[in-house]
């Protein structure tokens, strides 16, 4: 067998290592199964300046151009956005945002995963998932995932019971396997031989579901009366003034991994009241809307190798594609950012009108 080259440092980004872009420094605010406080949508806002707030498919944040870093790294733990300075990048958990109870669950898991301290040497990569059974969250093929109550790894159906503590035995499992793999998917049998790990078994093939295509957005009424708003962000950058008024509604907020945003527990008044504000303001209530299935890296805005203007292209780009297309535009060939699922990548190598 030939031995295989190891792979680069994992180099995902955090607060306290952010990524050096070509418009200053990157930051990554993870945000565990997306939720964020009004008030900690403030401080974020308030850090981001004149710059977007990038919203990631993983539903965490990013900050660009973050000047004074130690300030930002005071403020955002100050504001409960950085609760551990060994664990912060390995707090990467997405949830079902529909679903209250596994909000729930995601920040019992967050807080576990914290108490673990041989945890933090996970890789930046490594995914939890708390799907409720809709498959919206499964699409993301999430190394350690509860499915509807079923423990699933890297996608596969186990016969092991799922609790938080068995996510992070599983967790635990791969860093006893891996030598310099990110992900479970790259461990030679690895979801097999984490399962006998655990005292399980696999019970059948990996199973991975289409993401939502448009992802949902629009007015959801909830069983207990109140409304949910899922709002899609166009290419996944939150004007920070936009972000101040979703804050201002003082609800609860989830960011999901199709870089919209939910705003929780409105009642049908006040929800009206929402869509009439937010709506001039860009935010998208309209699952038809063709921004909704365009994506971009950030392309010249703030990176080196860029050869184009990939959001300025994806932007009109958008009314030209067919209704069921889904399209992720790059400008290099690395092609950062796609989003999970079937797409078209373009390639623009030029500015418009060049």
């Amino acid at each position: 067998m030939i031995a295989l080259p190891p792979k680069q440092p994992d180099s995902c980004p955090g607060v306290l290592r952010p990524h050096q872009a070509a418009d200053g420094a990157l930051a990554r605010v993870r945000l565990p199964g997306g939720a964020v406080l009004p008030a900690q949508l403030e401080v974020l806002a308030e850090l981001a300046g004149d710059e977007p707030i990038e919203l990631t498919s993983r539903g965490n944040v990013q900050l660009r151009g973050v000047g004074d870093l130690d300030a930002a790294r005071e403020r955002l733990a100050a504001a409960g956005l950085l609760p551990s300075a060994t664990h912060e990048r390995v707090r990467n958990i997405v949830a079902s945002p529909q679903s209250g109870e596994l909000r729930a669950t995601a920040a019992a898991l967050d807080r576990a995963l914290v108490a673990r301290a041989a945890l933090a040497a996970l890789p930046g990569r490594f995914l939890f998932a708390l799907d409720d059974g809709a498959g919206d969250v499964a699409a993301l093929a999430a190394d350690a995932e509860i499915r509807a109550g079923v423990l699933h790894l890297d996608g596969s159906p186990t016969d092991l019971p799922c609790t938080v503590d068995v996510l992070l035995d599983a967790a635990q499992a791969f860093l006893d396997l891996r030598r310099d793999e990110w992900r479970i998917r790259d461990l030679h049998d690895g979801a097999e031989r984490i399962a006998v790990a655990l005292g399980g078994a696999l019970t059948g093939p990996r199973a991975v579901p289409a993401p939502p295509s448009p992802p949902p957005v629009g007015w959801f009424d909830r069983p207990d009366g109140s409304v949910t708003l899922a709002m899609g962000v166009p290419l996944g950058r939150l004007d920070p003034r936009t972000a101040q008024f979703v804050a201002a509604v003082d609800q609860a907020i989830t960011v999901t991994p199709w870089r919209t945003l939910h705003l929780h527990g409105l009642d049908e008044g006040a929800a009206e009241a929402v869509v009439r504000v937010l709506a001039p303001m860009g935010l998208i209530f309209d699952a038809t809307a063709p921004l909704l299935r365009v994506s971009a890296c950030v392309g010249d805005h703030g990176c080196a190798r860029a050869q184009g203007d990939s959001l300025a292209h994806a932007a009109d780009l958008a009314g030209t594609i067919a209704d069921d297309e889904r399209v992720h535009v790059v400008a290099c060939g690395r092609g950062c950012g796609a989003p999970p699922g079937e797409h078209r990548r373009v390639v623009v190598t030029e500015k418009p009108g060049e």
